[in-house]
């Protein structure tokens, strides 16, 4: 058979690490089902997407999952990511599974064009692997980048900035009837330039298509108590979702790490337990934390309060960079925009003394 597709990729003129002849074989044994080219999924838009697989270059490994392993690769000249999915052999149930999702995710993703969104290039439907073709990011995840940081220490203009740009890609994916259901640091990626994109959309659905949680596979950590308890869920587990990535922002920490992953989905679902927010947390994140996490899906703001909430903090931090340390939010959530710091802290003042 030939392999003249499978080759080690060179980063910024330098080579990759060689495969080991483990990771050779490995990697051999599941190229054999990529080598003719074309999909088999039949709908609207086949050929825009069908990936032309003697245009692929896999080149080294950089994560995998629980049944996926993702690639650096080189598609049509391009830097790329490449995920592969298995579908295993000895349980047709799973693979059934994993066929809807990645029908699924292929159909979402087609359909998304945002900049702080995972732009999609092209997939292949090739039983028992399937291979969805995106744009490669430098940065790796948000996960990875904060484990390198020391705990709250990531400077609060930074930590805006960042949120601004989740916030923005969640606000398009809910304006799109999106559910994403699996938000979290790891399925965040940095470009270059810090850029935040929202990625891995293997279990995300229509919102009129979303039913219970029953028997869902998201991530405890950051899931809402609903989907814990599995019961029906709106767009909301995603801005609970979001407050939790936002406390990661501000510690560099990983949620409930003295717990494992069900003590945590205990905890929350049935003591209402939250991260400890550190006490030097500005109170402008710590009310939006608090309102993002509520028990109650009804309490939690929409992504379009979001965006506008961090804009206005945005704005007013360029006009005083001192903002965040003497604004408190007032009870009706109101925003104050780029208002001089005596009136800032006139109002904020006054906005405590009622609450």
């Amino acid at each position: 058979m030939n392999f003249n597709w499978f080759k080690q990729i060179s980063n910024n003129g330098k080579s990759e690490r060689r495969l080991s002849l483990g990771e050779y074989k490995r990697a051999v044994s599941w190229s054999k089902y990529l080598v003719s080219s074309g999909a088999e999924i039949k709908g609207e838009g086949e050929e825009q997407w069908s990936a032309d697989m003697s245009q692929l270059f896999i080149g080294c490994k950089f994560a995998s999952g629980r049944h996926s392993r993702i690639y650096r690769g080189i598609y049509k000249q391009r830097d790329v990511a490449i995920k592969l999915i298995s579908q295993p052999e000895e349980d047709e149930s799973l693979a059934s599974l994993l066929e809807k999702q990645f029908i699924s995710e292929v159909a979402l993703l087609f359909r998304l064009k945002h900049p702080n969104i995972i732009t999609f290039i092209a997939a292949c439907k090739k039983p028992p692997v399937f291979c969805i073709i995106t744009e490669y990011l430098a940065g790796g995840s948000l996960r990875k980048y904060l484990h390198h940081q020391e705990p709250h220490s990531v400077p609060l203009t930074l930590v805006l900035k960042l949120a601004l740009d989740i916030a923005r890609g969640m606000q398009y994916l809910h304006s799109q009837g999106i559910l994403h259901r699996d938000l979290k640091s790891e399925n965040l990626l940095l470009g270059e330039d810090m850029c935040v994109k929202v990625a891995d959309f293997g279990i995300s659905c229509l919102e009129s298509q979303c039913g219970s949680a029953k028997g869902f596979t998201g991530t405890y950590r950051w899931m809402a108590p609903e989907m814990i308890k599995e019961k029906h869920h709106t767009k909301k587990v995603d801005v609970y979702s979001f407050g939790i990535v936002l406390w990661e922002l501000l510690t560099a920490l990983t949620p409930f790490e003295n717990m494992t992953p069900e003590q945590a989905a205990f905890a929350v679902s049935q003591k209402n337990a939250r991260p400890p927010l550190p006490s030097a947390c500005p109170m402008a994140f710590s009310h939006l934390i608090n309102r993002c996490w509520s028990s109650s899906p009804d309490k939690r703001p929409h992504f379009d309060e979001i965006v506008s909430i961090l804009e206005g903090y945005a704005e007013s931090v360029e006009q005083d960079p001192e903002f965040f340390s003497y604004y408190n939010p007032s009870p009706d959530h109101a925003i104050l925009r780029c208002l001089p710091k005596f009136i800032s802290r006139s109002r904020s003042s006054s906005a405590s003394l009622k609450a």
